[in-house]
This record gives C-alpha cells, sequence and structure tokens, in this order.
C-alpha cells in the first residue's frame, strides 16, 4: 500500500479559524466565541459565552448559552473538537 500527499496547507486547525465564531468542545464545557487568537497553550475568545443546552445542532441559536463578561482564554490541552456550528 502507498500513501501519498494530496495537499500540503500551511494553516490548519485552530489558526485557520482564526476571526470566525467558533465552538469549543472541551472536557468539561462547551465555550463559543469569536476567535481572536490561539498559540500552543491558549485559544482566545471574544464575545464569549459557556453552553449549558445546545438544542438542536442544526438551529441558530443556543437553547441555553450564558455570555462572560469579558474576552476569555480556553486552554488549548482540555479542547477535545472544535469547528463553526451556530
Amino acid at each position: 500500500m502507498m500513501k501519498k500527499l494530496v495537499e500540503e496547507t500551511e494553516t490548519e486547525g485552530l489558526e485557520k479559524l482564526i476571526g470566525e465564531r467558533v465552538t469549543l468542545f472541551c472536557c468539561r464545557y462547551i465555550y463559543t466565541g469569536r476567535l481572536i487568537g490561539v498559540d500552543d497553550k491558549c485559544a482566545l475568545l471574544t464575545d464569549a459565552g459557556i453552553v449549558y443546552e445546545t438544542g438542536e445542532l442544526d438551529s441558530t441559536d443556543w437553547q441555553d448559552m450564558q455570555k462572560l463578561p469579558n474576552d476569555w482564554y480556553v486552554a488549548t490541552q482540555s479542547i477535545e473538537s472544535f469547528g463553526l456550528l451556530k
């Protein structure tokens, strides 16, 4: 069996999503907000909140999302998955 390189990109993962409203599924909580910074230790969200109940995932609104009062740092080691959701 041969493996071949199909595509090579310079920016991938969280870095690719800078400027977007992201959802971070972490070991204890779900965070959402606009991703404005990322490094090897943390992701920085603005207009951030903690999602306590998602509701239908194809809906445009969270069933229960509590806004955080300031920008919020999330440890990248706690992130299990992430993406653009709502």
